[in-house]
């Protein structure tokens, strides 16, 4: 599903000179939920826009859904995006626009039709648990609320891949547990799911597949039900 063989990526504004990326292999299969985990400028933001395209390796190979990047032409690039859904920290939501209409956005641009939009925007809208906030707007929801509305979004297209990029991060405890809870429900739809996060005890209950980046290399890559993580890369919450 995600594969990634010797990828190196350097950016030339770097303060310390140091590559973004150093020699990085990751293979991800279908329906995996995956936590990666890294202090800021560890380099899993930089994996992460290598796997959405946002951003080219210097070298390396990537294939993500069956797709050669290699091959890769302008022209196909949104076709690419819509197998793979993302969800931000701080939600981006359109303020103007209720829940509905922000869930139907995506498939707007899309290029998807009215009675496509009526018939999938309820069904995500129910996935997430807000049924009955449909003409809500972002200001009236709270901040777990607001997070499943980027969420539904995200999965309005039914993308192979779901990128949660620190969805907790602007949450309490509470509606943290309740994101990760939908994720691992998306997953277990069959979406294939690549978490980040700094909390180390969502990390560790969650009992998933564990990468953690440190310098622009994984230097840790084990499922946590049966490992303990090393005491020295817990620099982390």
């Amino acid at each position: 599903m995600i594969f990634l063989e010797n990828v190196s990526k350097h950016y030339s504004r770097s303060k310390t000179g140091l590559p973004a990326l150093k020699n990085i292999n990751l293979n991800v299969g279908a329906n995996e939920f995956v936590v990666l985990v890294g202090s800021s400028g560890a380099g899993k933001s930089t994996i992460l826009k290598m796997i959405t395209r946002e951003e080219k390796p210097d070298k390396g190979k990537i294939i993500v859904g069956g797709i050669d990047y290699a091959d890769l032409r302008p022209r196909h690039i949104p076709f690419l995006r819509r197998k793979i859904g993302v969800v931000f920290q701080d939600f981006k939501l359109l303020p103007k626009r209720t829940v509905f209409e922000n869930v139907a956005f995506a498939m707007e641009i899309a290029g998807m039709t009215n009675r496509e939009i009526k018939q999938s925007v309820p069904k995500a809208i129910e996935l997430v648990g807000l049924t009955g906030k449909e003409s809500s707007f972002p200001h009236q929801l709270s901040g777990g609320e607001r997070q499943r509305v980027s969420i539904a979004r995200s999965v309005v297209r039914q993308p192979k891949i779901l990128i949660a990029d620190e969805p907790t991060g602007n949450l309490d405890v509470r509606h943290s547990w309740d994101i990760v809870s939908l994720l691992e429900k998306i997953n277990n739809c069959g979406t294939t799911v690549l978490l980040t996060t700094h909390n180390m005890e969502i990390v560790k209950k969650l009992k998933r597949r564990v990468i953690i980046v440190d310098n622009g290399q994984i230097v840790f890559d084990k499922r946590t039900g049966s490992v303990e993580i090393p005491q020295q890369r817990r620099g982390l919450k």
